[in-house]
């Protein structure tokens, strides 16, 4: 009995569940680039050419690693143009009556692809765990189970003994399990500057797939060329070596920062590899591990890069499964407002926010704390409707997958989920922002100002988030002292900062630029 293997675009892995269990000799993988997958966001070109380009070329190397490979291109005339369908179409060339599957990384995709009838053919589904995580589900599941509040730093320390990364015995290396004071100094001085992330030549592959998301998706929002990201897994370690060796080592001290004109700093930018299977998330760790056992970088740098791979990336995509299907319509402040045109590239004076807006469209990348700190702050200071601001996330980095993208911001950012992720809201005033980056310095807006026209929204925007929260958010112990701070100003003072607010917010209705 034959049956087809299903590998999705961000499944690029040969150590995937679904190919160590099919046969060579027998099975059909199937791969396909159908405009389902392509559009369900409007996804960044950058994004679409990256996974194209990089599912091509996986399904060249299972080729020559003899494995029989049907794969169907975005412009072939007998596309079906949904997984589901193309999955059939090869099921029924190959007389195969079993679907071999490495469970999806989202439950939009596991719920069509776990539905015989969506076959349209009788067909027996078999769905594996994915395997490239080090938690299971299950783990996840018994780790939550009975915990009042589910907080990363406890997960993560688990992990840490589950992998042996960063330990002595039964010891954290260093002697704490978190660096995470080291690692807030602003941007300045000569680490600076430099030359950022491994860059790739596009090579006839890539260029033919550049061709075509040109032809196919015109009017997507981003730059999609130039075009420079890995796309296979030898570049990707060669992105991963560079890392290590030139960025590491500053990545620590620099990790909350943002520069006007360096996107980059001592970022990795390797997630949409670790993301798509072009990296192994314990090779990444591994590597990170053994520069600093090697004097190459120091505890803080290492503890934080691989906090964020087993601590943060497991416990979001544990939180995702966790919560279920329904969590990104999630909206515990019932926020309504639409998502500003500035979102979009449209017309803004605040300098963070067309910053932040303008390396997205160009890179398909901005770190965390411009997606949390900036845009994300911005959107929940202004009431922004979460489900609007999670498509936008969805569909304009290269690295977002829904369970690792809506944790983030149904959660973490937006805190729609009511503290599922988080025990408050990230919400700061412009202070913070012009403590951490060089924006201010450009900004039509004074961040000094905290009233009248020129006051930086994010400051009259922060108190007036926290006055129409004050029922729910009033008692929580890491925000009682803003409401006393709030407390003790002038009155009129008050009145003028919460009218600042109120016309702002009417500009932002009204479509106004702000």
């Amino acid at each position: 009995m034959s049956r087809v293997v299903l590998v999705l675009g961000d499944q690029l892995s040969p150590n995937l569940s679904a190919l160590i269990e099919a046969d060579k000799d027998t099975d059909l993988v199937v791969m396909a680039e159908v405009r389902a997958e392509a559009t369900y966001a409007p996804h960044h070109p950058k994004k679409i050419a990256f996974l194209f380009a990089a599912m091509r070329k996986f399904a060249a190397r299972l080729i020559r690693e003899g494995w029989q490979v049907a794969y169907t291109r975005l412009d072939d005339p007998d596309n079906t143009h949904s997984i589901a369908g193309e999955l059939a179409r090869r099921a029924d060339q190959h007389g195969a009556n079993e679907v071999l599957m490495t469970e999806p990384g989202e439950w939009r995709l596991r719920d069509a692809l776990s539905d015989p009838d969506s076959y349209k053919t009788p067909t027996k589904i078999i769905q594996l765990s994915d395997t490239r995580f080090v938690a299971t589900q299950t783990e996840f599941d018994a780790w939550a189970e009975g915990r009042k509040q589910l907080r990363m730093e406890y997960f993560y320390r688990d992990m840490r003994r589950k992998t042996g990364l960063l330990m002595d015995g039964e010891k954290p290396v260093g002697g704490q399990w978190n660096f995470d004071h080291d690692n807030r100094k602003p941007a300045k001085g000569k680490d600076l500057f430099q030359e950022g992330p491994s860059r790739f030549a596009p090579d006839d592959t890539v260029n033919e797939v550049l061709d075509l998301v040109e032809r196919e998706f015109p009017s997507n929002f981003g730059a999609l060329r130039p075009f420079w990201f890995a796309t296979d897994a030898d570049q990707a370690r060669q992105a991963l070596d560079h890392f290590v060796d030139q960025r590491l080592e500053t990545f620590g001290d620099y990790q909350d920062a943002m520069l006007q004109d360096d996107a980059f700093l001592s970022h990795a930018v390797l997630g949409l590899y670790i993301n798509a299977g072009l990296l192994d998330p314990l090779e990444v760790c591994q590597a990170a591990e053994k520069a600093y056992e090697n004097g190459k970088a120091p505890i803080n740098a290492v503890e934080g890069f691989i906090r964020q791979i087993i601590g943060w990336r497991e416990f979001v995509r544990g939180i995702y499964f966790r919560e279920g299907p329904d969590y990104t319509r999630r909206n515990a402040l019932n926020h309504q407002r639409k998502l500003p045109d500035m979102y979009w590239g449209g017309e803004t004076r605040m300098a963070c926010m067309a910053a932040a807006v303008s390396q997205t469209r160009s890179e398909a990348y901005a770190h965390h704390i411009q997606r949390l700190m900036v845009t994300g702050n911005f959107a929940l200071l202004a009431g922004i409707n979460p489900a609007e601001v999670h498509e936008w996330y969805l569909a304009v980095y290269a690295d977002a997958y829904e369970w690792v993208e809506a944790p983030n911001v149904i959660g973490m950012s937006q805190f729609a989920d009511g503290g599922v992720v988080g025990s408050k809201p990230y919400v700061s005033s412009g202070a913070y922002i012009n403590r951490m980056s060089d924006y201010c310095k450009g900004c039509a807006y004074s961040v000094s100002a905290k009233t009248g026209e020129k006051a930086c929204p994010f400051n009259v925007l922060y108190w007036h988030f926290l006055i129409r929260h004050r029922a729910r958010f009033e008692s929580n112990p890491r925000m009682g002292q803003m409401y006393r701070t709030w407390d003790k100003m002038d009155e009129n003072r008050r009145e003028t900062v919460l009218s600042d607010a109120d016309t702002l917010l009417r500009n932002l209705s009204d479509n106004k630029p702000v």
